[in-house]
């Protein structure tokens, strides 16, 4: 899983308020190379929510990325590079999800995270 798909998930337990973002709980992570788009990474960045995105980079390994950032960052080579690589070549393969709100774990399976509920979280 890409944290570009982390950075749209969210917890839909029943009666949560507050699911977004879910922690990770990495086992595994690997990189995994991809064609670099700068006009793509412009796009995407006004639709991360950067604390979200830079702990979840962290939660993987990656400390590359600046805490706050504004769009004239968007200029630097170097930081376009480190964006794309946090958000579209680091892969969560194993590990988990949490629900910030209920600590309800997700697991992510061969990069695939499980976000079914249980009957009585519907």
């Amino acid at each position: 899983m890409r944290l570009l798909t982390h950075n749209m998930l969210s917890s839909n337990i029943k009666g949560v308020v507050n699911g977004f973002p879910l922690r990770i709980e990495a086992e595994k992570v690997v990189e995994k190379t991809v064609e670099m788009n700068s006009e793509f990474l412009k796009k995407m960045f006004e639709k991360v929510d950067w604390k979200a995105f830079v702990d979840a980079s962290r939660a993987m390994g990656y400390t590359e990325l600046p805490e706050e950032v504004d769009s004239s960052i968007l200029d630097s080579d170097e930081f376009l590079n480190r964006f794309h690589h946090a958000l579209l070549e680091l892969h969560l393969e194993e590990g988990a999800l949490v629900c910030p709100e209920t600590g309800r774990r997700f697991p992510v399976n061969k990069g695939i995270p499980n976000m079914l509920l249980h009957e009585d979280e519907v």
